[in-house]
């Protein structure tokens, strides 16, 4: 019992691990042009545009 507890411990950390992978690329794949714009619209409060 005690090894399938650790084993899904280890699967919990890994797919944590990939999920903020992916999120690190997602906003590193924003431009600084992109980005300013999202930040107007933020303090503008201006609703955010749809992808």
């Amino acid at each position: 019992m005690w090894k399938a507890l650790g084993l899904a411990g280890v699967l919990g950390v890994a797919a944590t691990g990939a999920v903020i992978v992916r999120a690190e690329r997602r906003r590193r794949a924003y431009t600084p042009e992109e980005i300013r714009q999202r930040l107007h619209e933020r303090v503008g409060g201006t609703p955010p545009r749809e992808k």
